[in-house]
């Protein structure tokens, strides 16, 4: 047969056809799978309030973080929330301390513009049924940025709202299994 009387339509999708097959071929050797990246012998974590270090001073910043990771673990991860008698797992955790900078002003009025706040946590995340240590962190930093000037008036709690969900976001993460 002359390749120059094949469709180049049909020429493409045969081109396409090979470049998927190599391509697929290829995917488990460099690391990439089709594989949930947590525990599978893991199915309930029980998560209770979080506590404050004795250094800080704001109210209820560890109750909000506790929800946040609850609705984190359930949104990313095949795990359910669940009490600690009928948890196979238990992650605890300490607000150890939480820091806040202006990081710019208005040059008008000398207000700030943008506080950064930083919450440092410790946690540990340990299998109920053996005791062991699955995931152990100490002084861990998240950071996020609130406007407390005009239009948008966001105080502190406004602004450790989305902290708290960064926070369970990359608390969450540590829990996905090593590569």
């Amino acid at each position: 047969m002359n390749i120059r009387n094949i469709h180049p339509e049909r020429l493409i999708r045969g081109g396409l056809l090979v470049a998927l097959v190599v391509g697929l071929a290829g995917c488990e050797p460099l690391g990439y799978s089709g594989q949930s990246q947590f525990r599978r012998n893991v199915h309930t974590i029980a998560v209770p309030i979080w506590t404050r270090g004795k250094d800080v001073y704001h109210r209820e910043v560890e109750i909000r973080l506790t929800q946040a990771l609850a609705k984190r673990v359930e949104l990313d991860t095949p795990y359910k929330i669940t009490n600690r008698q009928k948890a196979d797992t238990l992650i605890t955790g300490t607000i150890d301390r939480i820091e806040q900078a202006t990081t710019s002003f208005n040059p008008d009025t000398g207000t700030p513009r943008e506080i950064a706040v930083t919450f440092y946590v410790s946690f540990k995340w340990e299998d109920l049924r053996d005791g062991k240590v699955l995931v152990q962190k100490t002084n861990f930093p998240v950071s996020a940025v609130y406007l407390p000037s005009a239009p948008f008036n966001e105080d502190f709690f406004i602004g450790t709202e989305d902290l708290s969900d960064r926070l369970a976001k990359r608390i969450v993460e540590t829990m996905e299994s090593d590569w």
